[in-house]
């Protein structure tokens, strides 16, 4: 099959059209086993999202046709790209049920339930995730699914469904052991699946961007047994690589720098990359000056053994949220006349870093820029920041007065009034205490989670990309109060603004809680965490009673005081380790005009693909639209990543508002084809065959539409 695949791959290089490929491999598909399963997270453990299926092609892609279709409850949001094996198809509901559904009919087999619920923060949206996927392992005899449902980790009989005794205790580990401290006390959630490499499960988590949080320590468990087998320190331990570039009393309960978005894994050469996110807390950084390793890094770690072989900082002391948003992706590429193995990492400010897997050497040159000091008290920004010659941003890099909307003439006015407020002077601007700065892209990138999608042999990386702009400052902590009020500033209000409005649907406004939830399902929220929320299980007793009547009525109830101990102490001791934060995020905002669209000019998000061998862009698109501004050209935000066949048909949903699957060609960017989904499709896409047909499948729901109709369900589309 190599030699065919090569042949079929040259042709398809050197002709726009895909004929020749499509009429070559069809004539040798029969002559060599192709791999009909989607049986990793991104399908292959390379993350390349590729595809050697060739039923479906350029020529047949539009005669595509809705297959089957299985509802779900809309209880969260819904992201997570699928595995099909052996003609079953394995998924999480919104709600963080696993399922195994029959992959040609849409029929379910099974379902676990482990009994994670979700809460109804505004009407009809739902919170309970998101998980991105499982893992799947057959090892002598032996086959097991592995699903991360908040804190645990399940390993799973796939025939059944049902837990396999023998894996931790009674079939689950509890993922916030093993950290530091109180394990009771720690927020971690399983977001994306982990890898398998050899008779090992290796693991990152989400957990809190506040303090406190655990530190994002990688690990690795025994897929028979869950018993921890190493463990990567992400904030070095003394003595360790990176640990003098932290303060030694920050250190020793610095948080998070953890691995949320995944993984990746080289089987061959034994290499997993993690990429990891910030430091916590997000935005202020006066108690961690330094350059913080090993948040914000592209990690290359020994899988067998844990051991770093070598590592990449892509932003230094971060205060912007600048997380690595995705696993990178493995391909071949040329590089100075030599076929070179190399791992490409997206980010949120629309950089693309292309690195020799093997050494971590940079395809192309990476330049260390002078970058603007902070004017806050306290905060010590790094002087330089990285930034690769090559390829050229995805994302527009800085928002000036041309680029503000045009949409009408009263959106331009307001929008120009607005940016006159506001500091924009392009990427790695520290924020400022009491003005906004741009953040363009914004906090959802740039490049997030979905990833991007590469053709491994010819060296192409296809990524979407959002392309608003969004807003912050920071505020003074404000003095006196009670201390519901002190937990809301210094928990809460990083996400639902100061003014607890939120920026809906990723954060939802607090406003009027108290008329949606009961105090019974608010104290649950905050013990046990929704969607991108942090649980919060160290508030207790009266002290929870408090804070939720203080977000149900604004008022702050006071309860009695124990003794020997004052409440602002208890605030300390529960929030801030000791050391009291002076200045705080003011919240995410969008920079949206008053009807709600990007006060930006499009494009607001674009599909892009970039030959890896020479960093050019091949051809760049917008991607999406808002269905009822009748303007095909603007794009949208999108969320969730693309997918690529042997055939050179791209397929991808991801855009918010207009329900759709697309299928371009991957060659000229044209569309080939859409279909209509009855949700948005803000999930990666996985293609499989069963019963002979080749399908397309992804999951799909409105937790990021509010506007439009409540629902989710997995839509899978073939040819008649």
């Amino acid at each position: 099959m190599a030699a065919v695949h090569a042949i079929g791959y040259i042709a398809w290089m050197r002709t726009t059209s895909g004929c020749a490929v499509v009429a070559l491999l069809c004539a040798t598909a029969s002559a060599a086993a192709v791999d009909t399963n989607w049986a990793n997270y991104g399908a292959h453990p390379s993350q390349d999202r590729y595809s050697d299926l060739t039923q479906i092609n350029k020529l047949n892609v539009s005669n595509l046709r809705l297959a089957w279709r299985f509802e779900m409850d809309p209880a969260g949001d819904s992201q997570t790209n699928p595995l099909v094996i052996d003609e079953v198809l394995y998924g999480f509901t919104p709600g963080l049920q696993v399922v195994a559904l029959d992959a040609a009919t849409g029929q379910l087999r099974w379902k676990f339930d482990a009994g994670v619920r979700g809460i109804e923060f505004v009407p009809g949206a739902h919170f309970a995730g998101p998980s991105r996927g499982l893992t799947y392992v057959s090892q002598g005899g032996q086959k097991r699914l592995f699903a991360g449902v908040m804190n645990y980790l399940y390993a799973l009989n796939p025939a059944t469904g049902q837990p396999i005794p023998s894996f931790g205790e009674g079939g689950v580990i509890d993922l916030r052991k093993d950290l530091r401290g109180d394990y009771k006390q720690h927020y971690v959630a399983l977001t994306s699946p982990g890898v398998v490499y050899k008779d090992l499960i290796i693991v990152g988590f989400r957990t809190s961007e506040t303090l406190p949080a655990p530190p994002g320590d990688v690990r690795a468990y025994d897929v028979r047994t869950g018993k921890l087998r190493w463990s990567f320190h992400t904030i070095p331990h003394p003595g360790e690589l990176g640990a003098d570039t932290w303060p030694e009393d920050a250190r020793k309960d610095a948080g998070a720098a953890n691995n949320w978005a995944g993984m990746t894994l080289d089987v061959r050469k034994g290499i997993v990359y993690v990429p990891t996110g910030s430091a916590a807390p997000d935005f202020y950084g006066h108690d961690r000056v330094g350059n913080d390793l090993f948040a914000n890094t592209l990690l290359a770690l020994d899988a067998a053994t844990g051991k770093r072989i070598w590592h990449f900082q892509g932003v230094h002391h971060d205060i912007w949220d600048r997380d690595f948003p995705s696993p990178p992706s493995l391909l071949t590429v040329h590089s100075n006349g030599k076929r070179v193995d190399a791992v490409v990492q997206a980010t949120k400010q629309g950089y693309l870093y292309v690195f020799d897997r093997a050494t971590g050497r940079p395809l192309f040159p990476i330049e260390e820029i002078n970058v603007p000091a902070s004017n806050v008290p306290g905060e010590v920004a790094a002087p330089t920041q990285p930034r690769p010659t090559a390829p050229e941003p995805f994302a527009r890099q800085r928002l000036t007065p041309d680029l503000l909307t045009q949409r009408t003439p009263e959106a331009h006015a307001w929008a120009e009034e607005q940016f006159k407020t506001f500091r924009s002077e392009g990427q790695f601007l520290p924020l400022s205490v009491g003005k906004p700065t741009v953040f363009f892209p914004g906090f959802d990138g740039g490049a997030e989670w979905g990833g991007m999608a590469v053709d491994p042999r010819a060296g192409i990386a296809y990524i979407n990309s959002n392309d608003i702009a969004w807003t912050g400052s920071l505020v003074e902590s404000v003095q006196g109060g009670g201390l519901s009020a002190s937990i809301y500033q210094s928990q809460c209000s990083v996400c639902h603004g100061v003014d607890k409005k939120g920026s809906p649907p990723a954060f939802p406004s607090l406003v009027g809680i108290g008329e949606r939830l009961s105090a019974a399902q608010i104290a649950d929220v905050i013990h046990t965490g929704r969607g991108r929320m942090p649980a919060f299980s160290n508030i207790q007793g009266h002290i929870l009673s408090s804070f939720v009547e203080y977000l149900r009525t604004g008022q702050e109830p006071v309860p009695p005081t124990p003794a020997g101990d004052t409440r602002r102490e208890m605030g300390a001791s529960l929030f801030s380790a000791g050391r009291p934060q002076r200045y705080r995020f003011s919240g995410y905002s969008r920079f949206l005009d008053p009807q709600g669209y990007p006060a930006v000019a499009p494009p607001w998000g674009t599909l892009n693909a970039i030959d890896l061998n020479t960093g050019k862009y091949l051809w760049r698109r917008p991607l999406g639209e808002y269905p009822e501004l009748r303007q095909p050209d603007t794009g949208s935000e999108n969320y969730g990543g693309p997918i690529v066949t042997a055939t050179g048909v791209l397929f991808i949903g991801a855009t918010v508002f207009d329900h759709q699957l697309r299928a371009f060609d991957a060659v000229t960017g044209e569309l080939l084809w859409h279909g209509d989904l009855p949700y948005s499709g803000c999930a990666t896409p996985a293609t499989y065959v069963a019963g002979g047909r080749q399908y397309v499948v992804i999951a799909t729901n409105n937790a990021r539409n509010l506007k439009g109709p409540k629902g989710a369900a997995y839509v899978a589309y073939a040819l008649p």
